[in-house]
């Protein structure tokens, strides 16, 4: 935590690019809006963060507060003050420095981020060696003291040869950024006030301005959703690498997702093509091909291939078989081998859950919930028809709909009486037989 450094993320733009009626930064990237994960990296810093916002104000500040209570929100004045510079007009400058980050840019590292506050110069940027400059701004520095942010519609074509490009993240002495605010002029085709224009005032102060380097991938603005799934691409190999160096097992990582909130603990393994969505915690287990787990607990077991456990299961000890649901589900040592619909139930120890069995939890209007005891074996294509209580120790016929509790130790069945009609189906194919 550095505590002499206050941290600004500029989020008021509109975001057109993405082409949506959604704020840029509440797009989500591995599970959460990408507002989030820079919010993140910035609480690991300081304690002191504040988010200039203008586009979608109300429903981007609900999210971010409902994360980072403690987090300082304005409005930037789009209308009198529009631009980088503009986003800064009305923040207080209490720390010894302020680093500026931009609201799109969720790849952002630590490390990086405090290599530009641990110098002594007035001001640092970070730039970026382009693969391809095209649209930068590019940063004409020597030896590593910047001269001057040249954007490329101004720049001669000497200036475009340079690949060295302003990766947009700044860190002010805060001294300094207050006495160069002021001096940022709007006059120019945009009539917007630029941050880019601090670096030439302050050239024009005798105050230093260092150039570091950081890595292109990192800070990736995100502008339309193109950029949006290469960030996600970028951020999935970093959470999978991870989880692998902790020592969890993956079968073809690549058709693999892994939400940024999820978390694994002893030995794991995920097969191809399997989705573990929301802070889902798998502990000593295997997931299995095609199958997704959202927002659940998973210890001890094995799930699919091809089950879905859907929010809100603790499954423990257990045996989930292919194409099996479960939701708001909490079972301890069972088996459901295949073709099941477990929701809104309580399933204990030793139970066999037979093929087609299905908890009818919901009437149209409420949800009802299914308890089912230790050691109770579940014929195939049964129904309960919850609110139901299974006791311990209970046979369930085949074909059953049960809408009584059952007491311990009870067969119960309910199927209407097998009728066989001796020659019936001569009978019934008599013209056809004749024909034939």
């Amino acid at each position: 935590m550095m505590n002499n450094t206050s941290i600004i993320i500029l989020a008021a733009g509109f975001g057109t690019r993405m082409k949506s009626s959604k704020a840029k930064v509440l797009f989500e990237i591995c599970g959460e809006p990408m507002i989030i994960h820079i919010l993140k990296k910035a609480y690991e810093i300081s304690d002191d963060v504040s988010v200039v916002l203008n586009h979608q104000f109300d429903e981007i500040k609900d999210v971010i507060l409902s994360k980072f209570k403690n987090t300082k929100i304005y409005k930037q004045d789009i209308k009198n003050y529009p631009g980088t510079a503009g986003a800064l007009k009305d923040i207080k400058f209490n720390k010894e420095k302020t680093l500026i980050l931009c609201g799109d840019m969720p790849l952002i590292k630590i490390d990086e981020l405090k290599k530009l506050i641990l110098t002594n110069a007035d001001i640092t940027l970070s730039v970026f060696e382009a693969k391809d400059p095209t649209g930068y701004g590019r940063v004409i520095n020597i030896n590593g003291e910047i001269q001057k942010i040249v954007e490329e519609k101004d720049a001669t074509e000497e200036e475009k040869l340079v690949r060295s490009s302003n990766a947009g993240c700044y860190c002010f002495k805060s001294e300094v950024l207050k006495q160069i605010l002021p001096k940022i002029s709007n006059k120019n085709t945009q009539n917007e006030y630029y941050l880019t224009d601090s670096i030439k005032i302050a050239k024009n102060m005798n105050l230093s301005c260092l150039a570091i380097e950081v890595n292109e991938d990192n800070f990736m603005g995100i502008n339309d959703k193109f950029a949006l799934s290469k960030a996600e691409e970028i951020m999935q190999d970093e959470i999978k690498e991870a989880l692998m160096k902790q020592g969890v097992l993956m079968r073809l990582p690549k058709t693999i997702y892994i939400d940024s909130r999820a978390k694994f603990e002893g030995e794991c393994a995920i097969e191809e093509n399997a989705s573990i969505i929301g802070d889902s915690y798998i502990k000593n287990s295997i997931i299995k091909s095609s199958t997704i787990i959202e927002y659940s607990y998973i210890e001890n077991s094995d799930i699919g291939p091809l089950a879905h456990i859907r929010p809100k299961c603790e499954i423990k000890d257990t045996h989930i078989g292919n194409f099996v649901e479960l939701k708001n589900a909490k079972v301890n040592g069972i088996k459901a081998g295949h073709l099941s619909y477990l929701g809104d139930c309580e399933i204990q120890s030793g139970t066999n859950v037979g093929c087609g069995t299905i908890t009818c939890n919901y009437d149209g209007k409420n949800k009802y919930k299914t308890i089912i005891g230790k050691n109770v074996f579940i014929g195939s294509d049964t129904q309960f028809v919850a609110p139901v209580v299974i006791e311990d120790d209970v046979i369930i016929g085949a074909g059953s709909t049960i809408t009584k509790d059952v007491k311990k130790g009870s067969l119960a069945i309910s199927r209407a009486k097998q009728i066989n009609k001796d020659e019936f189906y001569y009978k019934f194919f008599k013209d056809e037989n004749v024909n034939k």
